[in-house]
């Protein structure tokens, strides 16, 4: 990248210093525009390699109007903000800026952040390109393997799973010419490991004989363009009689893409579903597209065996792939699937992780498995608890201090980061940190360099930042306790762990887990639990998530007079007594809007989109609806 810079920035003031410091930086200031009509003709006309955007503008239209269309034209921007809110700051970030800034700042702060803009840049189109580059050699690895046809199918799923997620796959024929042999589908029961699904068993599922679901799989063939179905739209699509609606109602998927490649006079139909409502969208058709001439080549060399009556043998699986990967992380819930993706997607990288969840729902795991499968993994994870230290402690603690800094400084003391220094450093409880200390981690991790107290000299440091917080760092930002330039800078790569009450399906396998765990401790030989426990277990909320469940199993372990656990006893008139205190309390803003869309959405009877739908009632796009329906975290079994 080229250093040809636009500023857009309505202050007159502000944008002359940032003239400045870019052109005394080596920059090039190809013009100031300050407002979005006369950045979208400056930018057509001078073609900048990079903008620097402040969100609130004079005018109707603001900068994040105008990062849409950046980032349609693949054009670097970084965001310049004095001050924002939770509303703003989540349709910012809808936009995948290169860089955020928080004003004031210092000119050093300005040139780090270009730098890093310009880096990641050049690689997102890199590692782009590189992705893609490895797909089409797993693909063709796969053609000159040797393997069957259905051994080739699976591979093929597996290798579009890095880009494209599913949890039910299916490769539909032309029924038209091919109405009986056409069609193999697998459906994902854990981490590397796949259901095959051929019409004997999908009839065995469904009840419907083999002829009867031929002529429900005619919704593929009569389409010959991708396309994708998420949220109300799959809701609505679902209602007539298809394989979508089958692997709704059978297997609860949710989204639904359906890519089709032409074999010659033929239409092979891949269609992925997954259980997330709103997985699909139009970037993973555009990434089919790019590397559909190696589809096609992949498919057409298994053309002569594609179909053939089902045989008896079974696609393989990585069984104990998972157990070895994530170990001390249980279960196989789709939620969970979706985490253990997003692991390994990440750890071969440096990339900033930034682990999201309530208490006890077992971030500090998450961050030990990322640390032992990257490359730093024979290097130190060193491990800091924010919320355990003591404001006038904690940046001692974590850049370190020398002797006679301050008062009871009788040593040197090194720090947290330098202690990390070619490994991991996990910074749990990120969002208790004080501000005044934000401010030295953001230039620490935007410098790659530390200054312990007292020191006049800085330290370079390697370290990768793992963060972990229960907090909704969006709201602090929006009311001034986190930067929100630090947000943006440790939230590089988000993993959202599900709290446990939305994948009771892992409750069977944990508890068995945490009673193996007990057993050996306590020397006792508990098998189980009775169904009736289970089921008071599965109807329980789980406030304190895993680690409330594991401190349940262990003290009943240890009381139990049998091997089966008969019986236990859960907090129910604790949390019987916080929903009546909630009651009475005045709600927050965002509890009266969250209540004000269920009621709107009622009313409309669930539907968002067209004419009387929701949307139109509270005079909002529908994207927007559905983006504020999914951060208020609205069910539909609530409307």
């Amino acid at each position: 990248m080229s250093k040809k810079v636009l500023i857009v920035e309505d202050q007159f003031v502000e944008a002359n210093d940032l003239q400045l410091m870019l052109k005394k930086a080596g920059y090039e200031v190809c013009g100031i525009a300050r407002s979005v009509d006369i950045a979208e003709e400056m930018v057509k006309k001078e073609k900048p390699d990079l903008v620097l955007l402040d969100i609130f503008l004079k005018g109707k239209r603001t900068g994040i109007d105008l990062a849409k269309q950046l980032r349609k034209n693949n054009t670097a921007f970084i965001y310049l903000s004095a001050n924002s809110n939770e509303e703003v700051l989540a349709e910012a970030k809808t936009t995948e800026p290169y860089g955020f800034i928080v004003k004031p700042f210092r000119e050093k702060d300005l040139l780090v952040t270009l730098e890093i803009a310009q880096y990641r840049h050049e690689h997102s189109v890199e590692s782009q390109q590189r992705r893609e580059a490895d797909l089409r050699r797993q693909l063709e690895h796969t053609i000159s393997n040797g393997v069957s046809w259905r051994d080739a199918l699976l591979q093929i799923g597996k290798i579009i799973q890095q880009q494209v997620p599913f949890d039910y796959l299916a490769f539909m024929l032309d029924y038209v010419k091919n109405p009986k042999e056409g069609f193999a589908s697998y459906r994902r029961v854990g981490f590397n490991e796949y259901q095959n699904i051929g019409i004997t068993e999908l009839s065995t599922i469904t009840g419907l004989t083999a002829e009867d679901l031929i002529k429900t799989f005619s919704e593929a063939s009569n389409r010959s363009h991708a396309y994708t179905s998420n949220d109300d739209e799959f809701d609505s699509y679902v209602q007539r009689p298809s394989l979508s609606k089958m692997a709704y109602e059978k297997f609860g998927m949710r989204s639904m893409l359906c890519f089709p490649f032409l074999l010659g006079s033929e239409i092979l139909n891949i269609c992925f579903y997954s259980k997330n409502s709103d997985t699909y969208n139009k970037d993973h058709i555009t990434f089919l597209h790019r590397i559909e001439e190696t589809f096609t080549k992949f498919f057409k060399h298994f053309r002569a065996e594609l179909f053939l009556p089902e045989r008896t043998e079974q696609p393989s699986t990585a069984a104990g792939t998972m157990t070895q990967a994530f170990e001390g992380i249980i279960g196989n819930s789709h939620l969970l699937l979706t985490v253990f993706d997003q692991i390994t997607q990440v750890t071969p990288f440096d990339t900033s992780v930034l682990i999201l969840g309530e208490s006890g729902t077992g971030k500090e795991r998450v961050a030990d498995c990322i640390h032992n499968l990257s490359p730093r993994k024979k290097k130190p994870l060193i491990k800091v608890n924010c919320a355990a230290l003591p404001s006038t402690l904690i940046e001692s603690e974590l850049f370190g201090h020398e002797k006679g800094s301050f008062t009871g400084a009788i040593d040197k003391k090194i720090g947290k980061f330098e202690q990390a220094n070619g490994g991991t450093i996990f910074l749990d409880e990120i969002g208790e940190m004080p501000v005044d200390l934000q401010v030295k981690l953001l230039r620490v991790l935007q410098e790659k360099e530390i200054e312990s107290i007292g020191s006049r000299s800085p330290v370079k440091i390697d370290v990768r930042v793992i963060a972990a917080t229960n907090k909704n760092l969006e709201k602090e930002v929006g009311e001034g306790r986190f930067r929100l330039d630090l947000y943006y800078r440790l939230n590089v790569f988000p993993i959202e762990l599900p709290p446990l009450r939305e994948r009771i399906d892992d409750l069977p396998a944990l508890i068995q887990h945490f009673i193996n765990i007990y057993n050996r401790k306590a020397g006792k030989k508990i098998v189980g639990m009775s169904d009736k426990v289970l089921k008071k277990l599965s109807d329980y909320n789980w406030p304190g998530n895993i680690r409330e469940l594991e401190n349940l199993i262990e003290r009943n372990v240890l009381l139990a007079k049998s091997t089966i656990i008969e019986d236990v006893s859960l907090p129910t008139q604790i949390t019987s007594n916080s929903s009546n205190d909630r009651s009475t309390q005045l709600k927050t803003i965002h509890e009266n809007e969250r209540d004000h869309i269920i009621a709107v959405l009622k009313k409309c009877n669930g539907r968002i989109w067209g004419g009387g739908g929701a949307a139109e009632v509270l005079n909002l796009p529908p994207t927007t609806l559905a983006s504020k329906i999914k951060k208020l975290k609205i069910a539909k079994d609530e409307y």
